[in-house]
């Protein structure tokens, strides 16, 4: 082969010869037009690049290009609209200090040091001058500076001079520039301004810088970008539906829960109706796991300091963790707990084990405590008290297989009963400062998960490096009625632990053997997985959860007494129920009960109370009222409950 030429290797394993120093965009033009004109960014060698970066020889070489579907195209084209809006603040607020902008899963944001805080209005004249920075179609032109290059070319950037001396010295320092507008950035960008056609910027909210609540607070404005008119139109309109079924906006109107300042941030209290909510999640899962030989235990919420560092979460996790308190005398220092796993090694270790007593399958429903950062705390979904449904199970190598399926039919009964949406995740080894134990024990722990997930003909995915500090795991990834995705279930996988307390049991062959542990939770935090249910349902939770079933309207004070008799023996039968006799209209508590998304209202009047009826006003029925006999209205809620159905 002529030296002038490079050989490019393409995914369907075929090659092409280029001109040495030809990039992806002669690539894609030798290809073909077509392939040409929808190019935006090229994978080389698995890593994003752009399309004007010169090839090396012998790469893999395969072209990005302009889909909605392709999270690739869309990363390029939210980190080029990141930088178009970082041109438009600039432009706006000469003076303004530039932070970070990264695209993330669903856009992008952008944050900038001002003197006040982003209005609404502010955020409409950003947006008209995204327009004209995208009319001017500037090129994204990438090039490679040295560190005194690069010192000087953002010298009035004090972030940016930050961010700079954390680049390692075997690292390349690059800068992107389009227009007016200069970043220290690795890139990749679409080919220029122009490709940003259908955006959107959302909002601004303040963000510490580097998220340390003791630094200066920077204005953060969100935004996103799509391909095409009808993508970027079906996320406004799926943004607009999750505000509505916000879940802290429902809380309130619901009267579910709170959060006080009094108390302190991230920490919830549950309002009746909320703590009712708890209570059924609660008592449905302790029924799926009694039903399963666990059983229930119950540990400290503060343990030794000295159980935490043998355990490995003082070295891997003490960020998250609030300090150490001290105890009296020779006790030592003392924390609150995060996680439960090293309570449960010690009721484990309690006593000699046999293989005939394992699996060991102990749960408890308890309260932990982990630091976050206070500008990360989101109503339910981020907290600082969270409310697990932890469960350990101690068993044989033989016994990991048969406990890990269970483990999947649990979570499959849970969100199948939900209407639940699901799939899995295998997250593998974190690096390796991150993590316990030696390479063989990990081995082990993935080749395992590997193999169940296999036998049980399950399709996953791979989060490469996202595993816990002591096991990889299996993550249960759920979307919600509006297609979002949560993360739910964990299935964790310990060969570690177990070394590190010195767990033992005796075998069927008199010597001791190390048993496996596996750490599982099936809703995972019950603060999180209510606040989504919340938001999944929009509040009008299925009739065996809904905290009120039943609310009873006599339609005047002549009908109270009749109505509360319908009350008594809907109670008698075990229901949630309430009477509303209030003084207002019958209209008006009508409404009442269906803004509280009580599942059925029952109207009692002077001819139902003669012929033992019950008006019954279903949720969502388009205010049909349907007359039927108290004993049939108990029948069907009967149904629903015992069946768990989602209907009413």
């Amino acid at each position: 082969m002529n030296d002038s030429q490079i050989t490019i290797s393409l995914p369907d394993s075929s090659t092409r010869s280029l001109p040495s120093g030809a990039t992806a965009a002669d690539l894609a033009a030798d290809i073909g037009p077509g392939l040409a004109k929808a190019a935006v960014a090229a994978r080389v060698n698995g890593e994003l690049a752009d399309l004007r970066r010169a090839l090396p020889d012998g790469a893999s070489v395969a072209i990005v290009t302009r889909k909605d579907s392709d999270p690739d195209a869309l990363y390029v084209l939210r980190h080029s609209a990141a930088h178009a809006l970082a041109t438009a603040v600039r432009k706006l607020y000469p003076e303004a200090g530039i932070g970070f902008g990264p695209p993330i899963e669903e856009g992008f944001y952008y944050d900038f040091e001002v003197p006040e805080p982003f209005t609404p209005e502010d955020i409409e004249t950003i947006q008209a001058e995204m327009v004209k920075v995208i009319e001017a179609d500037d090129p994204f032109a990438r090039r490679d500076v040295d560190r005194s290059e690069a010192k000087a070319l953002f010298a009035d950037d004090p972030l940016k001079l930050e961010r700079l001396e954390e680049i390692p010295d075997d690292e390349t320092i690059s800068v992107y520039e389009n227009g007016p507008f200069l970043d220290l950035c690795r890139g990749p960008h679409a080919p220029s301004t122009g490709e940003i056609q259908h955006f959107k910027l959302l909002h601004a909210a303040g963000a510490y810088w580097r998220g340390d609540e003791k630094r200066q607070m920077l204005q953060r404005i969100y935004g996103t970008a799509f391909y095409t008119s009808q993508a970027l139109d079906e996320y406004v309109t799926r943004l607009e539906e999750a505000r509505k079924r916000d879940h802290r906006r429902l809380g309130q109107e619901l009267d579910l829960f709170s959060i006080q300042e009094d108390i302190g941030p991230g920490l919830v209290c549950w309002h009746p109706k909320g703590a009712r909510l708890q209570l059924e999640l609660r008592r449905w899962i302790e029924d799926l796991l009694t039903a399963r030989k666990y059983e229930f235990v119950f540990t400290p919420h503060i343990s030794s300091e000295a159980l935490f560092r043998k355990s490995g979460h003082l070295p891997n996790y003490a960020e998250n963790m609030y300090p150490s308190m001290q105890g009296d005398g020779e006790e030592g220092a003392f924390r609150v707990k995060p996680m439960n796993c090293p309570g449960h090694t010690t009721i484990y270790a309690a006593r000699p084990r046999s293989y005939r007593d394992l699996p060991i399958r102990l749960s408890e429903i308890a309260n932990v405590y982990r630091y976050e950062r206070s500008g990360t705390l989101h109503g339910l979904l981020r907290v600082r008290m969270l409310t697990m449904d932890d469960g350990h199970v101690f068993c044989t190598p033989e016994q990991v297989e048969p406990e890990i399926f269970t483990c999947l039919e649990l979570v499959d009964i849970v969100m199948s009963t939900l209407g639940l949406e699901y799939r899995f995740d295998l997250s593998t080894r974190p690096d390796g400062e991150k993590r316990i134990g030696d390479d063989e024990l990990w081995d082990r722990a993935e080749e395992a998960l590997h193999q169940a997930l296999d036998r049980a003909e399950l399709e996953y995915g791979l989060d490469e490096g996202g595993g816990a500090f002591y096991g990889p795991k299996i993550d249960i990834k759920f979307k919600d009625a509006i297609g979002r995705e949560w993360q739910g279930a964990t299935i964790q996988l310990d060969f570690n632990l177990p070394e590190r307390f010195d767990l033992e049991y005796v075998g069927a062959d008199n010597q001791t053997h190390r048993p496996v542990m596996i750490h599982r939770a099936i809703f995972g935090t019950l603060e999180r997985f209510t606040g989504v249910l919340i938001e999944h349902f929009a509040g009008a939770f299925p009739p065996w959860l809904a905290p009120v079933q039943v609310r009873v309207l006599p339609i005047t004070d002549a009908h109270e007494e009749g109505a509360r008799a319908v009350l008594d023996r809907l109670e008698s039968e075990g229901y949630r129920v309430e009477l509303d006799s209030r003084s207002d209209t019958l209209g008006y508590r009508i409404r009442d009960g269906e803004l509280q998304k009580v599942p059925y209202l029952l109207v009692v009047g002077e001819r139902e109370i003669e012929a033992g009826t019950v008006a019954v006003r279903a949720r969502g029925a388009d205010k049909k009222q349907v007359i039927m006999p108290v004993d049939d209205f108990v029948d069907r809620l009967r149904e629903r409950v015992e069946s768990k159905s989602l209907q009413n």
